[in-house]
């Protein structure tokens, strides 16, 4: 990287996180009192790698995520699937030569992993996730719930975000409307380009259900080691 490039961080923030089980849209839902969007922007902002935030949120919220959040972030409209929202974030930052792309749901992201991310980023990867080793066995199964194999777990990985990225490429992946991935690095994968891993964080979990929203507010008051 040089003095021109822009590193800017994209937050999907726009899901309704129905597995988690509550009224309010994942994103904004508090984690030890503060709503994990906030939480996941500080750590974006900690890191003191990135040089701009935008957040992609549904439209009825746009006003609440402007007062939960610093004024120097921009909060513009999401879609209805993920991959609508990530492209809204492009769309608002059309000088960014690097993107990061982070869940607001991993909202304990250590700033330290960002900072690695970013780091390979400047080193000359495209593409760039952060991985953590599986440690749970993991079967294929078929449509009848039928197993069809035992993969090795130690070519195996648990994949995280922040996800970083060279814009243009990003972009390119994200030009056919009709792909979708579970992942960002999914849709880059398919266009050929290889994808750098760095380690991973534990602290760097999805709160996805409400098991993980008390593991998380557990974290944040102090107690995880009891948990």
């Amino acid at each position: 990287m040089n003095n021109a490039d822009r590193v800017v961080a994209l937050v999907p923030a726009a899901g309704r996180g129905v597995r988690l089980g509550e009224t309010l849209p994942k994103a904004f839902v508090p984690v030890g009192g503060t709503p994990m969007i906030t939480l996941s922007v500080d750590g974006l902002i900690a890191s003191g790698a990135v040089d701009e935030i935008v957040v992609m949120v549904p439209p009825e919220l746009v006003e609440s995520a402007v007062a939960l959040l610093p004024g120097s972030v921009r909060v513009v409209v999401g879609g209805a699937e993920r991959t609508d929202s990530v492209r809204a974030g492009l769309a608002a930052a059309p000088d960014a030569t690097h993107v990061l792309v982070h869940d607001a749901a991993r909202a304990l992201t250590p700033p330290d992993l960002v900072r690695r991310v970013v780091a390979a980023l400047r080193a000359g990867h495209d593409a760039v996730i952060p991985a953590l080793p599986v440690v749970d066995t993991v079967k294929s199964v078929d449509a009848d719930g039928i197993v069809t194999g035992t993969p090795d777990r130690a070519g195996l990985r648990a994949i995280q975000t922040p996800q970083g990225f060279a814009a243009e490429p990003l972009r390119r992946a994200y030009a056919d409307p009709a792909l979708s991935a579970t992942d960002d690095a999914g849709l880059v994968e398919r266009l050929g380009i290889p994808v750098h891993t760095v380690a991973g964080d534990p602290l760097a979990f999805k709160i996805t259900t409400p098991l993980d929203l008390i593991l998380a507010g557990a974290v944040r008051a102090g107690e995880w080691q009891a948990v």
